[in-house]
């Protein structure tokens, strides 16, 4: 592949290319059909409870607690695996190994079973961090192939064609469910759909592994001595951290609102299928469906709205409005019973979810010093994410498993919100 200019038109298409490729799992695996097929897979009005690791758990703390262990996972991992990296300057092998591992997850799926809830688990793990793990070198690509001022746009650009890409293979899964008439088989078509994705994600994006630099190489090899390489760049973009008082507020005041963001939207479907009162399971399907239709279709549209609005407002007042957005949604679906309810908040989720993450990213990308070390910078980025979601994801799980209500744990999540827009109001709007 001849070497694209950084800027071009050709490789920003590219790039964001791999949202349209990876973003069939957010939406199929993380957020609507296989939490469907999860709570399928226990009785109707039973305690849904299960044995895993020795222990006895609610099942939506167990999968809550697997999915915080693999965030801790990525989190420990990024770090040393980004850092070689840079080093070695092949980003963009690491990111396909993670892309591949995460497909191969999907397909594991397929198998999924209570009866052999740790190999399932296994899958499910895979899955996430190959989806997790391969963002990691996929933002980094980010201020290497777009110039500051395309960065907001092709980040937005980027998220719009993961949510379309991501409804129109959701439609075809759906058409498959829906058109089977016992549970049986449409369990069955459900474990089909996760085969689906694998598929999906592998070959669409074999065109932006085509057109992205292999990475900025300096015909650096790996010894052990490199292992460590990452987390030495960490400390360093630690202590450089503390010389950018802007960039350093802002990852603060990030790390606690995301931890809440991600949070909801990896237990969106579970806290509707748990809480939410249906009528019976047939209701049931067909509304946690249409409500995540409602969110992706919306989504497109919010990322559109937040990209202009941070333009003409500018980035930190933007994602204060969104956060205080958000913390009215906590507070609201504490009190929501019925489906009518439940869609005017997934129109609201849809509207502010695909608008704080193009924009968090962008907006870091943006404040970032002016350096060719931007996998190490986005590795910080990540880290602190899959901290705060570590830490959410084990608080959301904890209050859900001891109180036996998710009601309970998604109104706590109300004050990372709160403290989330205090910090921001501290990022100071020019660089000292």
């Amino acid at each position: 592949m001849e070497h694209l200019q950084k800027g071009s038109k050709k490789l920003l298409n590219a790039w964001a290319f791999y949202d349209w490729a990876n973003s069939v799992y957010t939406l199929t695996i993380a957020s609507s059909i296989f939490p469907l097929f999860y709570s399928f897979l226990f009785v109707e009005g039973s305690d849904k409870i299960v044995q895993a690791f020795g222990l006895e758990f609610k099942s939506s703390a167990l999968i809550t607690y697997v999915t915080a262990f693999t965030f801790l996972v990525v989190s420990v991992s990024s770090p040393i695996l980004s850092g070689i990296a840079d080093y070695v300057g092949n980003k963009k092998s690491f990111m396909k190994f993670f892309c591949y591992v995460g497909g191969a997850g999907c397909i594991g799926l397929y198998w999924f079973s209570i009866e052999h809830i740790h190999l399932s688990l296994l899958f499910y793990f895979m899955g996430l961090i190959g989806y997790w793990g391969s963002l990691v070198f996929y933002n980094s690509y980010l201020p290497d192939i777009a110039f500051p001022e395309q960065q907001d746009s092709i980040s937005a650009k980027g998220f719009s064609m993961g949510y379309i890409g991501s409804v129109l293979l959701l439609i075809l899964n759906l058409v498959m469910v829906m058109s089977q008439e016992t549970g049986e088989e449409k369990m069955q078509m459900m474990r089909y759909s996760f085969v689906t994705v694998g598929l999906w994600w592998i070959l669409f994006s074999q065109y932006t592994f085509y057109v992205l630099p292999k990475g900025v190489s300096d015909g650096h090899k790996v010894t052990k001595a490199v292992l460590l390489h990452g987390l030495r760049e960490l400390k360093q973009v630690w202590l450089q951290l503390n010389q950018n008082l802007r960039l350093k507020r802002y990852l603060i005041a990030f790390f606690v609102f995301s931890m809440a963001v991600q949070t909801i939207m990896l237990v969106a479907v579970y806290f509707g299928e748990e809480e939410i009162l249906w009528g019976n399971s047939d209701a049931k399907t067909q509304g946690l469906i249409v409500s995540i239709l409602v969110i992706q279709l919306v989504a497109v549209l919010g990322a559109f709205l937040t990209s202009r609005a941070s333009s003409k407002f500018g980035n930190i007042p933007t994602l204060i409005v969104i956060n205080f957005i958000w913390m009215s949604l906590c507070v609201y679906a504490y009190f929501m019973e019925t489906p009518i309810q439940f869609y005017i908040a997934a129109s609201l989720v849809g509207l502010v979810m695909g608008g704080i993450q193009s924009l968090a990213r962008s907006t870091y990308s943006k404040f970032l010093p002016d350096t060719d070390d931007t996998t190490s910078y986005f590795s910080f980025y990540d880290v602190a994410e899959k901290i705060g979601i570590v830490i959410g994801m084990v608080i959301f799980a904890t209050i859900d498993q001891v109180t036996g209500s998710m009601r309970n744990a998604i109104l706590f999540l109300f004050v990372f919100f709160f403290v989330g827009i205090l910090l921001l109001f501290r990022v100071p709007m020019k660089e000292k």
